[in-house]
């Protein structure tokens, strides 16, 4: 095995190396796929300008940063074809070539969300695996600036668990290939994700000194349910949602039903390292929680670059979402007409994000939640995954979400109203007991005098 200072060395070079080579492709082919339509609207739940050189290439008259100039940058693509097709030492593949122009296109939006998935890539993101696959029972999440891809939550008694994967662990290879800059979705589905009992071998960095770790999981069917809860001492009943799966919602609602059964007179609601997910289930969430009589029963909304969106509301027993596109959308009726009446604590860290921030956004706008924890990930934009009718698809941010005072807490992030970082001997645990969490503890006293 290589040296673990140089492997390490070579880790942060590579990042450094990968970024800057990204940034010349970017360069190179921005906005040369001229074939491109962007048509129809599928929402799913996530450099420099090309300056031509005068040899061989053309610019447009005016030499004005406007609209790519389409013309110009096939001419140019043809003559850097030509000197290809004349001096190239190795065999093209025309294929990979084509698909390198879209993912630069794509790149030189300097959006770190968007991205070109080609024929085989987008098939593995639609491909249900419900019930076909088995997974190591850890949450990971990417740096969309890096590319980095860290170990946020490792669950208890999962197969990441007994093979010693820790919180803050960077997953640095899979199977000896490096991951990082790797699309999340397809490097869960496609490299740790597989049959039951068979192993993945991955190495993680560890600790400041990025400690080189190999460690080999074992593949199983593991089991997580979106949403935990118990009742805690003096009736203050507590409920961990993960993410905001399709079955969160009803899960949420079973809890809070349950803990209020049991005579809960405090609530905490705890969304650490929850990176999201389905919106329409954080709101419902929001309309099972909050009374229909503020703010005119807004929730969130959002807005493109044109002015345009959709608002979401929460009225007369129903979940209605108003439209600009000349689209109607009717209401659905909630569930219940309900309104959690006890005092509540939202727990949230640097690793909450998306629909964890605008659930947590909207309860503190109206003042039904004391916000407890440490300044959230910052995420409130909204990506669209656009097929292009040949089997390939590009995802790209579309508009911006916002919670009903009219904040956009994209780059920002929801403030705690009580700031408390996690001990740091129990941020390196795996498993935080509840006893011993001092955010929870934290969260707790806040509702003490409410």
């Amino acid at each position: 095995m290589e040296n673990n200072g140089d492997s390490r060395n070579k880790f942060w070079k590579g990042v450094l190396v990968g970024a800057l080579v990204m940034a010349f492709v970017g360069l190179i082919v921005v906005g040369v796929s001229a074939g491109i339509f962007l048509i129809g609207r599928a929402v799913i739940d996530n450099r420099a300008e090309l300056q031509a050189s005068g040899t061989g290439g053309s610019q447009s008259s005016d030499g004005d940063a406007g609209e790519l100039d389409l013309a110009a940058v096939s001419e140019k693509m043809e003559y850097i074809q030509s000197i290809v097709d004349n001096y190239f030492l190795y065999d093209e593949d025309p294929q990979a070539v084509e698909d390198g122009i879209y993912v630069g296109l794509m790149y030189g939006l300097e959006d770190p969300y968007a991205g070109y998935y080609n024929e085989e890539d987008y098939q593995s993101f639609m491909e249900d695996t419900e019930g076909e696959y088995c997974g190591i029972g850890a949450m990971v999440q990417q740096n969309v600036q890096t590319g980095i891809v860290s170990i946020v939550r490792v669950f208890k008694d999962a197969p990441a668990y007994e093979a010693g994967l820790l919180p803050g662990d960077i997953l640095y290879k899979v199977e000896d290939e490096p991951v990082t800059g790797k699309d999340l979705d397809l490097l869960v589905k496609e490299d740790i994700r597989g049959e039951a009992g068979t192993f993945v071998n991955i190495t993680v960095l560890r600790g400041d000194a990025s400690e080189e770790v190999e460690l080999r999981v074992e593949r199983r069917q593991v089991e997580v349910p979106s949403v935990e809860y118990q009742m805690l001492d003096d009736r203050v009943g507590y409920i961990y949602v993960m993410q905001f799966d399709a079955v969160t919602s009803g899960q949420f609602k079973t809890a809070v039903d349950d803990l209020e059964g049991q005579g809960m007179e405090k609530l905490v609601i705890d969304l650490r390292d929850n990176p999201g997910g389905v919106l329409d289930t954080a709101v419902e969430m929001m309309a099972y929680v909050l009374p229909e009589d503020k703010m005119d029963g807004l929730l969130i909304y959002t807005e493109d670059k044109n002015g345009k969106g959709e608002h979401f509301y929460s009225r007369d027993g129903q979940i209605v979402v108003e439209s600009d596109y000349g689209y109607s959308m009717p209401g659905y009726p909630k569930e219940d007409d309900h309104e959690i009446d006890v005092p509540i604590a939202v727990l949230v860290n640097g690793n909450s994000a998306s629909a964890s921030e605008l659930f947590t956004g909207a309860l503190q706008d109206y003042g039904a939640a004391t916000v407890v924890g440490t300044q959230t990930f910052g995420k409130g934009i909204v990506q669209n995954l656009i097929p292009l009718g040949d089997g390939t698809a590009i995802k790209l941010t579309t508009s911006r979400y916002y919670i009903p005072s009219g904040v956009c807490i994209h780059e920002v992030g929801v403030t705690p109203d009580v700031v408390v970082e996690l001990s740091d001997e129990l941020k390196s645990e795996a498993v935080v007991e509840l006893d011993e969490d001092n955010q929870l503890a934290a969260a707790i006293d806040a509702l003490q005098d409410k």
